[in-house]
Formats: structure tokens, C-alpha cells, sequence
């Protein structure tokens, strides 16, 4: 059990498995469904709480958890100042697939792609959907959460009302 315990340590302290609360956004470059490039981490939103929430157009539970969200997210930023970032991690192969589905959902998220899977590493994600609140005034990750039941957007929007205010 010590060597475990002492393995475990060594590989968070070198960064191969990283514990996500209180660590920043890496800086890393993304591109919008646009094509404009964006690195994640100057992104601010004046103070306010972040959601970063990673997702795929193949993963039911990361739609299911998306659409469930934007049925209140215009009261969420009203009330808290929110901003939520859908991380897609579809590869090459689907990522076409994105825009047309944010389009016909009507998500009022941005939608940012993560092709070659950069950020998921950087974050360790290992499955989705992976979704990380960050103190907008820290930039530091105060919670996150993975899998999607439904209720679990309840805990999300306490985890952001308790950071806003």
C-alpha cells in the first residue's frame, strides 16, 4: 500500500496524472466553430464563474447533459454571469458533425474544438462528459464532475451560485 501510495504521489508530481482542483487552465490552443483561434486560458469572463464542460457529438449522456443545461442558461447568466464552454473532442473523422448539431440545438454555449485531443490531456479527460467549474476570479478549477445523471445540472448550478457570489 506505501509504494502505491508513494507511486500515486510521483506521478502527480510529475504531471502524468494531475489533480484538478485548484490547477488553472493550461494554455492551450483551440480552435471556434468559426476557425478562429482561441487559448483557453486568457479566456476571463470579468470575474465571473466558468464552466468548461467536454463533450462529443457520439456521447449521449454529454448531449443529454448540454441540451438539459441550455434549457436554463440564459436564467444561469442572469442570475450568476456564467459562461459555459462546450469542449468538443470529436477527432478528424466527426468533428464535422459539430456545428450543424450546436446549430439545430440552438446552444447559446461557445462551442470550441479539441480535434487532437490536446486539452483532454492536458485536463486529464478520460471520458466524457468531463465538466470543470472555474473560479473566473482564480482561474482555478473549484470542482468538476464526470458522467451526466439527470439532477446532476442541479450541482452544477449550486457549484456556480456558491462561486458568484
Amino acid at each position: 500500500m506505501k509504494k502505491l501510495f508513494i507511486l500515486s504521489f510521483a506521478l502527480i508530481a510529475t504531471g502524468i496524472i494531475t489533480a484538478q482542483n485548484g490547477k488553472s487552465i493550461p494554455s492551450m490552443k483551440l480552435k471556434t466553430l468559426e476557425g478562429k483561434t482561441v487559448d483557453i486560458s486568457q479566456i476571463k469572463n470579468n470575474g465571473k464563474p466558468i464552466v468548461i464542460s467536454f463533450w462529443a457529438t457520439w456521447c449521449k449522456p454529454c448531449k443529454a447533459e448540454l441540451n438539459t443545461i441550455a434549457e436554463d442558461y440564459e436564467d444561469w447568466v442572469d442570475e450568476t454571469g456564467v459562461e459555459l464552454i462546450a469542449v468538443s473532442i470529436d477527432d478528424a473523422r466527426s468533428s464535422g458533425r459539430v456545428e450543424p448539431y450546436v446549430n439545430s440545438q440552438g446552444w447559446e454555449y461557445t462551442v470550441l474544438l479539441d480535434p487532437n485531443g490536446d486539452l483532454k490531456r492536458a485536463m486529464n479527460v478520460n471520458n466524457v462528459p468531463h465538466t470543470f467549474l472555474v473560479d473566473g476570479s482564480t482561474g482555478k478549477v473549484v470542482w468538476n464532475h464526470n458522467n451526466y445523471s439527470p439532477g446532476d445540472e442541479e450541482e452544477l448550478l449550486e457549484q456556480i451560485e456558491r462561486i458568484s457570489k
